[in-house]
């Protein structure tokens, strides 16, 4: 039977080196030297290798999986807290609504920003230390929410605490690239769906725990939602520290980051993950507020728009490990098309009701947007790695070694999985800062959506001209 070499308080003489002759279907890793005794890192790790897979290495990746999946849930909750606070803030605060969606917009530029150096701490401190601390960092914003949080507080400090509220996005990244490295090409597509789901359910949670809070004492304590999460920051490092596991694979070589940025493929899926993830972040942060002003007449309290304003991010992240499963079936580039226009029919229907003022249509319009933005978060993932394989298959036929070229195709897969989700979370700040700009011009959000129906039709064109295209299409993305 297979087993994982893992280096503990009671191997902490791993070996040096493992002979690729022994590693049948996967690819040889350098044990690393100078690891702490207790730090739980596998060095030996094959999960192309069928016998290893079943036998040792799916059991061990499922457990990694389920507390990553609970760690950036938290995360993401915590990185969406302001699309629940902003709906508390009532008069008495004195922020209009340009202001309140620069709130939404400030933890989704900053999160943004965050990925790239989160991706690199899993190459650095390993999975499961990095996971240990990155949920603890959640504290940083939800203590200070929890005590600050009142009725005269100056619009400053909740500048202050909506940037601190941006650690919770870098959370994604961190997880995905580790995740990324436990699964065998197979299965990419419906870990990382189902790693990226459970995380974005995050923020329809946050959301439900905003309705409760209103429902239960209304709008006058809104330090009551960070603090529900105060005890789950604790339990979620907790279950990290005690079940996870590091990764030798996961260590990135030195310059994997860098030469990912000189393939044209890291820029154009990042400009893709834009307008799938980009728009999920983007319209769940967005979409209370956007309820509340367009439509004021049906939503003249905070929770008449809280119980509708769930919904949208929880469709989107239930069906994400969907697009996963859709893109390892039928091919991620196929998906991905196909979602792209499906996405701008969506934004074209919302568009429509809302000048033609049609409530039930644009409840209809929305949903789809985040349904289809889910499926395109799911397949956009799994081209990621599918390109960077193909691109191995060329360089094997052109006479590269098979393990060196393995290797490569893991590194820039997991370099780009960092850089798109950064470059993604960025489009969050911009469908925020589209929807602020329509409303201080026009008073509606119409501009808005006439931009999200050209963007999405780019995507499109680009989809086809790249990855659809006859003649231009890289086998098996």
């Amino acid at each position: 039977m297979s087993q994982a070499t893992t280096t503990d308080s009671t191997s902490a003489d791993a070996t040096a080196s493992i002979d690729p002759a022994a590693l049948p279907g996967g690819v040889p890793v350098a044990a690393p030297q100078g690891r702490r005794p207790g730090s739980r890192w596998i060095d030996d790790w094959r999960p192309e290798d069928p016998d290893f897979w079943r036998d040792t290495g799916a059991p061990i990746a499922r457990r990694n999986l389920i507390l990553s999946i609970v760690s950036e849930h938290i995360g993401f909750s915590v990185w969406s807290l302001w699309s629940v606070l902003v709906l508390f803030m009532g008069p008495e605060y004195g922020i209009d609504p340009a202001g309140k969606f620069l709130l939404t917009a400030v933890p989704a530029a900053v999160g943004s920003v965050l990925r790239l150096p989160y991706t690199f701490a899993v190459a650095v401190f390993g999975g499961r230390n990095w996971t240990i601390v990155s949920a603890l960092l959640l504290l940083l914003p939800a203590v200070p929410m929890t005590i600050l949080l009142e009725p005269g507080i100056s619009y400053s400090t909740l500048m202050v605490l909506a940037c601190l509220a941006g650690v919770g996005g870098g959370n994604f990244a961190s997880s995905m690239a580790n995740i990324n490295a436990f699964y065998p090409q197979r299965l990419k597509g419906w870990a990382l769906g189902l790693n990226a789901g459970g995380g974005n359910i995050g923020v329809p949670a946050v959301q439900l725990v905003g309705l409760a809070v209103l429902a239960t004492v209304g709008a006058a304590y809104p330090r009551l939602v960070p603090a529900v999460y105060l005890p789950l920051i604790v339990l979620a490092a907790f279950g990290a520290t005690r079940y996870m596991d590091n990764l030798s694979a996961a260590s990135n070589e030195r310059g994997a980051m860098r030469e990912a940025t000189r393939s044209p493929h890291t820029w154009i899926m990042s400009f893709l993950y834009i307008g799938t993830f980009g728009s999920f972040i983007g319209f769940g942060f967005a979409f209370g507020q956007v309820l509340q002003i367009q439509f004021a007449e049906q939503f003249a309290t905070p929770i008449d728009a809280a119980y509708l304003t769930f919904l949208g991010p929880l469709i989107g992240s239930l069906i994400r490990p969907v697009g996963g499963h859709l893109a390892d079936r039928l091919g991620g580039a196929r998906v991905t098309f196909w979602n792209f226009v499906a996405m701008a029919v969506g934004a074209g229907t919302v568009w429509y009701a809302s000048v033609e003022r049609s409530l039930p249509l644009y409840l209809v319009g929305f949903m789809a947007l985040f349904v289809f933005s889910g499926i395109g978060n799911g397949s956009t993932y799994k081209m990621i790695p599918a390109i960077f394989r193909a691109k191995a298959a060329e360089q094997v036929a052109a006479g590269v070694d098979p393990v060196a070229a393995e290797r490569r195709s893991i590194r820039l897969a997991g370099a780009l999985i960092g850089i798109a989700g950064a470059v993604g979370a960025f489009g969050g700040v911009l469908v925020n800062i589209a929807f602020r700009q329509s409303f201080l011009t026009s008073g509606t959000a119409d501009a808005a959506y006439v931009v999200f129906i050209a963007f999405y039709a780019v995507c499109v064109v680009v989809t086809w001209g790249v990855y659809r295209r006859p003649g231009s299409r890289l086998p098996g993305v």
